[in-house]
């Protein structure tokens, strides 16, 4: 019976050996944070890449746009009761990746800026999973569990050693359950993400929490003209306190939609320069009303989109958006979904905000008064998966299009002003066109 029992224990030790996995998702370290930025007279894209130590370096990039001019841009990665550390990007006439190091020395919520702007982020701790304790956990103990039933059959008391074996055995299959349901198991939600704005789990992604309630009220927006600047104050619907809880929503903070008085669209992204207050530039504005839409994301709330107008002072001539393709298109009744279809030609374009293209949307018009269209929609064509390619590459992948699709319902009859976006040689393209839309046919009698 001793001889059986060695010779058991010695095949259990080989299975425990071989299996051991090796993971491939460790605890959550964070991930990508790209944010689009109109700081002054630039149009960048600030990537914060994600954070694999603490303390440890951050690495950025500040993507630059056609247009936007050369210089020297300071970074600052701050935090309550932490160092700040600083370092200068100097951007260069050609377009791209510009690349610079903060230090961070701890988990928690972190603040960059750039310049005057500032991006709230969080460096996560990394903490072991409930999973990953189980599996390493549960491998640890079978193998001490081993050494002690080995040691109890080699002096003489094979009875004793069942008991340390058939533990082993148990820790053993707590271990191997584990490691095989762990990649089918969701992830948990990032740290300042479906929790309050304290970012409570941030030490400990996986502690429970006390918080229940994740809604959030509407956003009063209050827009005004600093010069050429527009400034918006975000304040809570409810309590009327600043709000200062937006998260990073299709790469942006804000996406805001100005029209002008001609019909020219600018999709900008205001930069935060304290809490609740964002600005973005206004370059060569038209004389007029200039309808606003600005769509943001809560934390916890959801997608808000806040409209208002405001009058602007300016002397530029009205020019409409220029940018050039071969469009087609199938516009069924309203309330039935049509498709817009840009051909660009060469398969050259760049992800943008996240996306192929973009496509906004307002009507039904029938004069200049653009801010009293019922309808305002920001409608997206996705990414195709493309082998070889990363599952969310950035703007440096310039091999997407050319054709570039958007299925859209417009829900009422009439006359819509429809611009289609892409990024093509960090430059973004914007295609404007209008489209009639019929009214749905009524039964035939």
């Amino acid at each position: 019976m001793k001889r059986t029992l060695l010779l058991t224990l010695f095949a259990l030790g080989m299975l425990f050996s071989v299996a051991a996995p090796a993971l491939a998702d460790g605890a959550q370290a964070g991930a990508d944070i790209h944010v689009a930025q109109t700081l002054g007279d630039r149009e960048l894209t600030v990537i914060i890449r994600r954070v694999a130590e603490v303390p440890g370096p951050v690495h950025v990039d500040v993507v630059t746009h056609a247009g936007s001019p050369p210089g020297e841009l300071t970074l600052t990665a701050t935090a309550a009761g932490a160092a700040a550390s600083t370092t200068k990007v100097v951007l260069g006439e050609k377009p791209g990746f510009y690349s610079g190091v903060v230090q961070v020395d701890r988990p928690g919520p972190w603040q960059l800026a750039v310049d005057e702007a500032t991006i709230p982020f969080v460096v996560p701790a990394i903490v072991a999973s409930p999973w990953e304790n189980a599996t390493y956990g549960g491998f640890i103990a079978a193998g001490a569990l081993l050494v002690v039933a080995l040691l109890l059959a080699v002096f003489g008391r094979p009875g004793f050693a069942l008991v340390p074996a058939v533990a082993m055995v148990a820790a053993l299959a707590v271990a191997a359950t584990a490691a095989v349901l762990a990649p089918s198991i969701p992830p948990v939600a990032a740290p300042g993400t479906q929790l309050d704005p304290t970012f409570d789990n941030v030490n400990d992604p996986y502690e429970r929490t006390s918080i229940v309630d994740f809604s959030r009220p509407p956003v009063n927006l209050v827009p005004s003209m600093d010069g050429n600047d527009l400034k918006l104050s975000l304040t809570d619907g409810s309590s009327g306190r600043t709000v200062d809880d937006l998260l990073v929503h299709d790469n942006a903070l804000i996406h805001l939609v100005v029209v002008s008085p001609s019909g020219k669209l600018r999709h900008l992204h205001p930069v935060r320069v304290a809490p609740g207050e964002y600005r973005a530039r206004i370059l060569a504005p038209e004389q007029g009303t200039h309808a606003i839409a600005a769509e943001i994301a809560r934390r916890g709330g959801g997608v808000q989109l806040l409209r208002s107008a405001i009058d602007i002072s300016g002397t530029a001539t009205a020019r409409p958006n220029d940018g050039k393709a071969d469009l087609a298109t199938q516009i069924r009744d309203a309330g039935t979904p049509s498709t817009i279809t840009a051909k660009f030609g060469t398969r050259d374009l760049q992800p943008w905000l996240g996306m192929l293209g973009h496509m906004i949307v307002i009507g039904p018009v029938a004069d200049q008064n653009h801010a009293a269209a019922p309808i305002w929609a920001h409608v997206h064509s996705m990414i195709p998966p493309s082998p070889g390619f990363p599952d969310k590459p950035d703007e440096s992948v310039a091999a997407f299009g050319p054709d570039v699709s958007f299925t859209y319902s417009f829900p009422l009859p009439g006359r819509y002003l429809v611009w289609m976006q892409v990024e093509r040689d960090y430059s973004i393209v914007t295609v404007p066109t209008v489209v009639e839309v019929p009214a749905t046919k009524g039964p035939q009698g």
